[in-house]
């Protein structure tokens, strides 16, 4: 598979149940991601987008992310425990997400080196972008 590692930090928060969802950002504000699932609704977002920490909001900041090159065939199967395994036999914890085209995976920033030199070492070519 080729990566490539998306500018900017990002936050992954956790609303709180009673919290309003937040305003879609304008285009080209970077990745920006709501899932929401009963009770639980989940954020992801450059850091600078984030809701405050507290009052049952959760704001984990500091995660980078890698792109997988898309558009993929929903029909392939495999794609994330290929990039998965190494990262996890690494000890990088990861938090992936899915959309229609491609898959990205959010990794603690300070293991960042990490996650991009293990899969490397499985075979994945992953663009540094600067």
């Amino acid at each position: 598979m080729r990566l490539r590692v998306v500018e900017g930090e990002y936050a992954v928060c956790r609303l709180a149940a009673d919290a309003d969802a937040p305003a879609v950002p304008p285009r080209g504000t970077g990745f920006w991601s709501l899932t929401e699932v009963g009770e639980e609704r989940s954020l992801v977002c450059l850091e600078d987008l984030a809701p405050q920490d507290g009052d049952g909001t959760v704001v984990l900041r500091g995660w980078r992310i890698l792109e997988v090159a898309g558009p993929l065939d929903l029909a392939l199967t495999g794609v994330l425990a290929s990039l998965a395994t190494p990262l996890a036999d690494a000890g990088v914890p990861i938090f992936p997400i899915a959309t229609h085209d491609t898959d990205w995976i959010l990794v603690p920033g300070a293991q960042l080196g990490a996650a991009v030199s293990a899969l490397r070492s499985a075979g994945h070519e992953t663009v540094t972008l600067r």
